[in-house]
């Protein structure tokens, strides 16, 4: 550059772009005058970038810094894991330079190397048997079991990140083992962003670029085995890609794996917060219903695939759909009372969980009354509609009590209720369900007690319950009474009416004669409840009858 310059009073050059800045530079003038230095994996990365830019070579002196920076690779820094991660670290910031002299790729393949023959140092104890044993042992674990060297890789940058754990598997690193080195690096990269609760958002434009960027690429290299990640790590990556707005195929697959994972959730997985400030609901609804309803897809395939329900696949199968419609009915019941939600969106979720799934009705009709409860200005459409979600005949005994006094209830829903009730304690009176099965629940579960009580107790305690259930069925039968009382003379009152009205028949009042026909009811000691006060007509034919 002196030699090359017009200038004949040069006093001082300007080296631009010089890797490492001026320590690095300091350092190889201190080569070139035979000063020591130590060279160790703190410096090595800028002194072989520098040396390559500053062209100290072979071509000018033997033994130059190329050609020792690169010995002291191979022989010292390149050797361990620990030592090739740190270089390839501090490579980051030589680009391109580092590049161009290949650095980065030989600190990856070393890396790669090292971490698989790691892996099958630690896997030599376990079973080889196949992936689905590895698989099943990793799950089993109450945490992911995370290799020594899988904290180390925490400090790169995702996109050297992305080409380390790429080289791995081009070495045979297998993918699904892949899975506790992205949740640490998921953890330790997207920690401080605060997408667990609903909130305006704290970070800025530059930042949160660079953490889509790092979601997306996460998702793109997850695992494709079922049941290598947990749910909850699954919600997190979800709740995050919804908080800095991924793009669609990325929320969309990570929805498609909680579905196909959805029996392991917790309730708290599917509590996502709704990231807008429109008014709209507390959670995010939409979201749970996509996932609901990608795991009903992969049942629907499952069961074409050849599940029967003989089978010990097939009972598994119902067990854990039973689990999925248990975790439904409560996350129905914790949206429930957010003022926001929609009958519509209500009723949508609750008609996707399957009917044959759930056991009895009581976490539906729980998750009915608090809905009802949250939004008293429904109109009496609206509430039948939303009550005809559950099936009254798979009320238990206890919320078949609860319903029977409930006032946000229709009026045809509770006659129903107390209608089935009354079935059903008929059938046990008269002994076609002595052994506690009943039409209200499978023969397969007990929800009452777990000891058989003799059959004189449990007579007893149905008598009664239907004595009270008698009580309650005498109050709406007054209550229809005085609304049809109300309703005729209504009527008369009209001055319209010029002949007196013919007697209506209401369905309630016809429900109500209905009822009355089948009542079962009867006292304690087990003769039929007569009112003395009250006796009923006899016949024609034994009118003037002397007996």
């Amino acid at each position: 550059m002196v030699s090359e310059s017009s200038d004949a009073d040069l006093s001082e050059i300007k080296i631009p772009n010089v890797p490492g800045g001026a320590e690095a530079f300091e350092l190889a003038a201190k080569f070139c005058y035979g000063i020591n230095f130590e060279i160790s994996t703190e410096n090595i990365a800028m002194l072989r970038c520098v040396a390559e830019y500053l062209e100290m070579t072979e071509d000018y002196a033997v033994g130059n810094l190329v050609s020792r920076t690169d010995a002291y690779l191979n022989e010292v820094a390149l050797k361990s894991l620990a030592g090739a991660v740190s270089v390839l670290h501090l490579s980051e910031n030589l680009l391109p330079v580092a590049e161009k002299v290949k650095l980065v790729s030989r600190c990856i393949d070393a890396i790669a190397l090292a971490a698989c023959k790691e892996s099958q140092f630690s896997m030599s104890g376990r079973s080889d048997s196949g992936n689905e044993v590895v698989i099943s042992s990793i799950v089993s674990q109450p945490k992911p079991i995370v290799d020594w060297w899988a904290e180390d890789l925490t400090v790169l940058r995702i996109d050297i990140f992305q080409r380390v754990l790429i080289a791995m598997m081009a070495r045979g690193f297998k993918q699904y083992a892949l899975g506790p080195v992205l949740m640490l690096y998921a953890q330790k990269s997207l920690r401080g962003l605060e997408a667990f609760g609903k909130g305006r958002k704290k970070i800025e434009a530059q930042q949160e670029h660079e953490k889509r960027v790092v979601l997306e690429t996460i998702v793109s290299l997850l695992p494709r085995e079922k049941n290598v990640l947990s749910v909850s790590f699954l919600s997190m990556l979800l709740r995050a890609a919804i908080y800095l707005e991924t793009t669609v195929a990325c929320r969309l697959d990570l929805e498609k794996r909680m579905g196909l994972q959805l029996g392991q959730a917790a309730l708290d997985d599917l509590l996502i917060p709704a990231y807008s400030f429109t008014g709209d609901t507390m959670f995010d609804v939409d979201t749970v219903q996509r996932i609901m309803m990608n795991y009903l897809e992969n049942e629907v395939e499952g069961n074409r695939i050849g599940y029967h329900a003989d089978d010990e696949c097939g009972v598994t199968l119902l067990s854990d759909m039973e689990r999925v419609a248990k975790l439904m009915e409560n996350y129905l019941a914790e949206i429930a009372s957010d003022r926001n939600l929609t009958v519509s969106k209500f009723i949508g979720l609750a008609e996707i969980i399957p009917e044959q799934s759930r056991v009895t009705e009581d976490g539906m009709y729980r998750a009915i009354d608090i809905y009802l409860k949250a939004h008293p200005a429904l109109s009496d459409m609206e509430r039948k509609k939303v009550c005809s979600l559950m099936d009254c005949q798979k009320l238990s005994r206890e919320a078949c009590a609860h319903a029977a006094q409930n006032d946000r209830l229709p009026v045809q829903t509770v006659v129903q209720v107390l209608y089935y009730e009354q079935q059903r304690l008929r059938d046990v009176m008269n002994g076609n369900l002595m052994g506690g099965d009943s039409p209200a629940l499978p023969p397969k579960v007990n929800i009452f007690s777990t000891d058989i009580r003799p059959v004189s107790d449990e007579l007893s305690s149905l008598r009664r319950e239907n004595e009270d259930l008698k009580i309650e069925l005498v109050k709406m039968k007054m209550k229809m009474k005085e609304i049809e009382r109300a309703t005729v003379v209504s009527t008369k009152s009209s001055p319209s009416a010029d002949k007196p009205p013919l007697p209506r028949k209401s369905f309630i009042n016809s429900v109500s004669k209905k009822l009355g026909r089948i009542n079962p009811f009867v006292r304690a000691d087990g003769f039929p409840l007569t009112n003395t006060k009250a006796r009923t007509r006899p016949s024609k034919d034994r009118r003037h009858s002397i007996s």
